[in-house]
């Protein structure tokens, strides 16, 4: 019960932890796998015990933008706001890193609020720290250049993975900015040039860590 408590990421009474451990379904799911849609009615939250998720935003033309990432002891607090008020997933949440979740239905979601303070505590405290990552998302686009966002990108990514080798695609990460392809290899190109990163197929380098 402790070891759950760790991972979960926040001081929970054996209670509840007990109730978090009957009332969920524990689940593997491998990278690239969607495990929420847009426009899907929520019925479960996803709390994530190893690996971790992406959570992305669509708009009409298809083209995407990176929210956050969430991380082992994390959940969905957009998930969360949605199925609280009844309402379709404004997000795609998809697996980054092999991941293992325990699912929890939504109205077990709410009966926990009601019967365990700790709970409410736990996502209280997600929803700023989203908030706060929402922000700087919003900052970025108004204010940053795409090369300093592609560059805080791969730093995002390289501590999330706790590795400075990043394997993924040009395409794969213009999407994550919601550009094209040929300014995210154009700008790589002249973080290569710069120091900052190296270049291979699939995979780059990250040279610049602060």
């Amino acid at each position: 019960m402790e070891h759950l408590s760790q991972v979960v990421g926040f001081s929970a009474s054996p209670r509840l932890l007990e109730e978090l451990i009957a009332c969920s379904i524990r689940k593997s799911f491998k990278a690239g796998v969607v495990i929420l849609d847009e426009n899907a009615y929520i019925r479960s939250i996803p709390l994530v015990v190893k690996g971790s998720l992406k959570v992305v935003r669509t708009d009409e033309e298809g083209k995407e933008i990176l929210l956050y990432y969430i991380k082992a002891g994390e959940s969905c607090i957009m998930s969360f706001l949605a199925g609280m008020h009844r309402e379709t997933s404004k997000i795609r949440a998809e697996v980054e890193e092999d991941a293992e979740m325990l699912l929890l239905p939504m109205d077990k979601v709410t009966l926990f609020l009601k019967e365990f303070p700790e709970w409410q505590d736990y996502l209280f405290r997600l929803y700023h720290k989203r908030f706060e990552e929402l922000l700087e998302v919003v900052n970025a686009i108004a204010f940053k250049r795409v090369d300093e966002r592609l560059l805080d990108l791969l730093k995002k990514k390289s501590a999330l993975i706790q590795t400075n080798v990043i394997h993924i695609t040009h395409e794969q990460l213009a999407n994550d900015l919601g550009t094209a392809r040929v300014v995210v290899s154009r700008l790589l190109k002249q973080l290569e040039e710069s120091g900052k990163v190296l270049l291979g197929r699939n995979r780059i380098t990250l040279l610049e860590t602060e």
